[in-house]
């Protein structure tokens, strides 16, 4: 019975040393929490204030915001077709720029009809390196250039191993995903400068949230164009000009087989027409942005999820995508 008192004494003197640790655990606890709750209040109210409210207004007036024209790169096909439309919906003239003529006429005819705008083409294969450059320039000359929308893009054929891609596709991921943007904004960005007001908006990819196996070198591009933009913002915004990383998760094309999951779940995977319609409403506000809403939930979560968790699920959704691009080659 003693042996049982002193135990319990025992028990009572070490619980009465340690409740000052429980109580400063229980302070941590509280703040961990607190402070939790206030980022996702206030990630809630930025979602609502970028994606909601400005749809609610008036139109903002591109041309005097900007200027008159936009040059828009990958314009004949997805996001960059699309958010030409867009611009011009909104009255700028748009300079298309793509490797493929014939498309590149018919979108122009397409967009000229519809709204009422001046368009010009340029062909340029973007994969060829710096040859293409100097007619660019000596083109976009003396143009009032407002905006420069950077969407070409390489991709692979579909999500791959690294040894398994071509070296040719590697080498157009870095001319098209890389050099493109920076030299395309070296050729705009004095006159805007010179004009103090532009804005540049370069298309990145949700990809480059985290490490994405079974896309390495894509997602590496996009991850060089965010950090481009994001750094390009600190240095020009003094100087009047915005600029802009569009982080977009998955847009429905043309090229996605009717049954897949893109199709299933537009709320998820918008149209190209959709999201061009959201995003160009955060041009001006936010200067990193996924542009549409269900897309920033999206990248929310990849913010907070362990990077063995979006490991995980990378490699599941780029095996079924895999998987249904071999299907429909079969």
């Amino acid at each position: 019975m003693a042996a049982v008192d002193s135990f319990y004494l025992l028990y009572r003197e070490i619980a009465r040393s340690c409740n000052c640790y429980m109580e400063a655990l229980a302070l941590v606890g509280a703040w961990y929490t607190a402070r939790k709750s206030i980022t996702v209040i206030c990630d809630f109210y930025s979602l609502v204030r970028l994606h909601f409210i400005p749809r609610l207004g008036s139109r903002p007036d591109l041309i005097k915001q900007y200027g008159r024209w936009a040059v828009i790169s990958g314009a004949t096909d997805g996001i960059g077709k699309a958010y030409a439309e867009e611009l011009a919906s909104h009255g700028l003239n748009v300079i298309l720029i793509s490797q493929e003529e014939e498309k590149l006429q018919a979108a122009a005819k397409h967009i000229a009809d519809t709204y009422r705008v001046e368009t010009l083409v340029l062909v340029a294969d973007f994969s060829r390196g710096r040859e293409i450059y100097a007619p660019i320039r000596e083109a976009l000359r003396d143009r009032d250039i407002g905006i420069l929308v950077n969407d070409v893009g390489a991709f692979y054929p579909y999500p791959q191993y690294f040894s398994q891609v071509p070296e040719d596709t590697l080498w157009d991921i870095v001319n098209v995903n890389i050099a493109a943007a920076s030299l395309m904004v070296h050729i705009v960005l004095p006159g805007m400068v010179e004009r103090k007001k532009g804005a540049i908006v370069t298309v990145s990819s949700g990809s480059c949230c985290k490490p994405t196996p079974q896309l390495a070198a894509f997602s590496a591009s996009k991850a060089y164009l965010d950090h481009f933009s994001r750094a390009l913002q600190y240095e020009y915004a003094s100087k009047g000009i915005f600029v802009q990383s569009l982080i977009p998760f998955y847009v429905t094309s043309s090229g996605a087989a009717p049954a897949s999951f893109l199709h299933r779940c537009p709320w998820l995977a918008p149209s190209p027409r959709v999201y061009a319609q959201h995003a160009v409403s955060t041009l001006g506000i936010s200067k990193r942005t996924t542009g549409y809403w269900s897309h920033s939930i999206q990248f929310l979560f990849a913010q907070y999820m362990p990077e063995w968790l979006w490991v995980w699920g990378a490699n599941l959704l780029n095996r079924s995508l895999r998987k249904e691009a071999l299907s429909c080659q079969a």
